[in-house]
């Protein structure tokens, strides 16, 4: 059976108990779409263990639901917080820490030992940083699935993860709840944000009412679809046939004229204003 948090993934199922009737109850979509795909905000995570591991009880019986098993690498330079983040997630059914490493440079080692499903990872690391890492990691390794775990309630650090191929942003005052619930989520196939941080960037990209389409050469239209695909600079310059310095001018102009700082939030303007489908981003 699968069920639906972001994307379907394979989940196990048990019952519980003796007798027939049973069912799951409490059922439905906890998935938030704030840029019309599956971006899910850190409080709904936090319910994520309750909202799925239901036992509904008919009698003495139930069904009791497994999360699918996550292995986890943890990149943290600070020992303290990274043996309490390991312990507090080894407490957790479906989640198994199989590295920690408190450099980029030693995770990318591990990476290539044993490649995680989910990788947490400080953005403040010795030599290089954790957005570096993500990149990195994203042209190596794009199975891995990168939750930044930051002191930095900054929405532009977030924006840069995200282009970076980060698939969350959290605060460090994050709960274990929470933390546990973006770990599931973030493996499933969502994004998952700090709330305070999606409101910024959805209020920034909110902002600006004039028809976007309006002030874009369709040229910079083709460039704005690829850019929603996840397509990098020089793809794009390939597909169309242009120079790599010209995409990076138009890329420059799109920011400009939508008024935004990165190409994450390029492309949730775009798709807020129909400029580009939900369904062709990859966000």
């Amino acid at each position: 059976m699968t069920t639906r948090y972001g994307r379907n993934v394979s989940s196990r199922w048990e019952v519980a108990g003796n007798g027939g009737g049973a069912h799951r109850h409490g059922s439905r979509d906890n998935t938030v779409l704030l840029d019309g795909r599956n971006t899910v905000g850190v409080r709904e995570v936090a319910n994520y263990r309750s909202f799925m591991d239901t036992t509904a009880d008919n009698g003495n019986s139930g069904l009791v639901w497994h999360p699918p098993s996550v292995s986890v690498l943890l990149v943290e330079d600070h020992g303290v917080v990274r043996e309490g983040t390991r312990e507090l997630l080894e407490q957790e059914e479906g989640i198994e820490v199989i590295g920690e490493a408190a450099s980029a440079e030693e995770a990318l080692d591990l990476i290539r030992l044993r490649v995680p499903d989910v990788m947490i990872v400080d953005i403040q690391l010795p030599g290089m940083n954790g957005i570096e890492l993500v990149q990195a990691v994203a042209g190596t390794a794009p199975r891995v699935r990168c939750l930044m775990l930051s002191a930095y309630d900054d929405y532009v650090y977030a924006s840069e993860a995200l282009d970076a191929g980060a698939c969350g942003y959290l605060l460090k005052t994050v709960s274990v709840g929470e933390l546990i619930g973006a770990v599931h989520a973030v493996a499933s196939g969502a994004t998952v944000l700090d709330d305070a941080i999606s409101r910024r960037l959805t209020k920034r990209w909110r902002r600006y009412e004039r028809p976007p389409a309006d002030d874009l050469t369709p040229r910079e239209l083709d460039v704005v679809r690829m850019l929603a695909r996840g397509n990098s600079n020089k793809e794009i310059a390939s597909e169309l046939g242009l120079g790599l310095r010209t995409v990076e001018s138009y890329v420059s102009n799109i920011l400009s004229k939508f008024g935004v700082r990165s190409r994450t939030e390029a492309a949730l303007y775009a798709i807020n204003h129909h400029l580009v489908s939900a369904e062709s981003a990859s966000l």
